[in-house]
């Protein structure tokens, strides 16, 4: 039978549309970790639900959570999750491929399962990593290296949880550089272990802490309520968590009121006061000591921030019982003595009343730093500057500060170990040399 024209116009009327397929361009990442729940977070290029698929095993992904409505920024809290347990999942309602690879560029993410483990029970001792980076995005052949190095370093080892300390973006902290310099750089990292960020300078270009907007708070869901350990903040732009047996406080040094009468002050005593873990470890971006691309002793210099978190924030938390501070900044690494009490400019710098215990803090050397098993008010911290991960101040920059054991200027990262009562730091540079190395135990 001899069809007439009509009849295909009227096929091609009411033939169904068929919806491109979507591509993931960002992540997934885990953020806001706890025992019992995971956030996980990724972007599409058209919208669509947002599904995570989820189980024990990576052939029975039989549990699902959603969130409401369609979008292409892509933010599922998953619940109800045991402690110390592994999980596999994949995100997407649907399969889809991955985005282009863009010449020159690192690879996209894979397509197939993901996992990630829940941090246990707070309290619980279990053996954790922490890999820390300083001012990594660079988006360079020197930030890749740093990279690689931990990779061969670990191996196997799975990251329990990483800091970014800060300047984490270059140069403007704008969504194409967090793109560039953190979501295409290491990407199998942020879809196995939850990044807890602080906020640094140039991530401040695109964002402000008092409004909380821009790219930096755009990007991260952070533990402002308190859900994941500690005193709620009520701000994104600080926070604290709990990790096994360590307590990990996040500070903001650069945009945040740094006064002793201001909110973010208020909020560190009261989550000190809180914690009962038996590991503190604070982590910002300025230095309270350094002299390395910045220094700490010049009041002009970063509008006088170092300053601020050395002579205002620093007491506190040595009144609280901090074991470890961690920053960034300075395009260095520095290692300090197990100090306490040093608030002044170098000059003012006493060993015999500043250093708790003189040496190195090596079993091999002037032996491993030791301090009270009960948290006890100033018996020692060490301070660790480690802003190099994405580059280097060069052979120019003088260092020298009295605090500091040790200091390079080279590219680099720091990895923190951590089991039951004892805590190592090892400084690993961009050719995976170990440079630096201490450990501390609490008796």
């Amino acid at each position: 039978m001899k069809l007439s024209p009509l009849f295909f116009s009227v096929a091609v009327l009411v033939a169904p549309a068929l919806r491109a397929a979507t591509t993931i361009t960002r992540g997934p990442y885990l953020q806001t970790a706890t025992p019992t729940s995971m956030v996980v977070r990724w972007r599409t290029d058209l919208t669509e639900p947002s599904v995570v698929s989820y189980g024990l095993s990576a052939a029975e992904l039989t549990s699902t959570a959603k969130a409401s409505g369609v979008a292409s920024e892509h933010i599922v809290q998953l619940s109800a999750l045991k402690p110390a347990t592994r999980y596999f999942y994949t995100v997407g309602a649907e399969p889809r491929k991955p985005a282009a690879r863009p010449a020159g560029e690192d690879a996209p993410v894979p397509l197939g399962v993901s996992s990630f483990t829940t941090p246990p029970q707070p309290g619980t001792s279990l053996p954790t990593r922490v890999w820390v980076l300083g001012d990594a995005g660079t988006k360079t052949d020197t930030q890749r290296a740093v990279r690689d190095a931990y990779y061969k370093f670990t191996g196997t080892r799975p990251t329990d949880l990483w800091l970014l300390l800060g300047d984490n973006a270059y140069p403007d902290g704008t969504d194409y550089d967090y793109q560039k310099a953190i979501f295409e750089i290491y990407p199998e990292t942020l879809r196995t272990a939850p990044v807890w960020p602080a906020v640094g300078n140039h991530d401040a270009k695109s964002a402000n802490s008092i409004t909380q907007s821009g790219v930096y708070f755009d990007l991260f869901t952070l533990p402002r309520r308190g859900q994941a350990g500690g005193a709620a903040s009520g701000t994104e732009a600080y926070y604290a968590f709990d990790y096994a047996n360590s307590h990990f406080i996040c500070l903001d040094s650069h945009d945040s009121d740094r006064s002793a009468e201001g909110a973010m002050m208020q909020w560190l005593k009261a989550d000190l006061a809180s914690t009962r873990r038996e590991w503190i470890i604070a982590f910002f971006h300025h230095p309270t000591y350094t002299k390395g691309t910045h220094d700490s002793d010049k009041d002009a210099d970063s509008e006088g921030r170092m300053n601020d978190m050395r002579a205002i924030f620093l007491p506190v938390l040595e009144a609280g019982g901090v074991d470890l501070v961690l920053t960034g900044h300075s395009h260095v690494y520095e290692r300090s003595f197990l100090l306490d009490g040093h608030y002044g400019k170098s000059p003012s710098f006493n060993a015999a009343t500043n250093v708790k215990q003189k040496g190195d803090g090596r079993a091999g050397g002037g032996g491993v730093y030791l301090k009270p098993l009960s948290r006890t008010p100033h018996a020692g911290q060490v301070s660790v500057v480690t802003g190099s991960a994405g580059h280097a101040g060069g052979s120019t920059v003088p260092l020298g500060h009295p605090a500091m054991v040790y200091a390079f200027n080279e590219p680099g990262s720091a990895v923190v170990d951590i089991d039951g009562l004892r805590l190592e730091l090892v400084f690993l540079n961009d050719k995976g040399e170990k440079r630096d190395w201490f450990s501390m135990v609490k008796e």
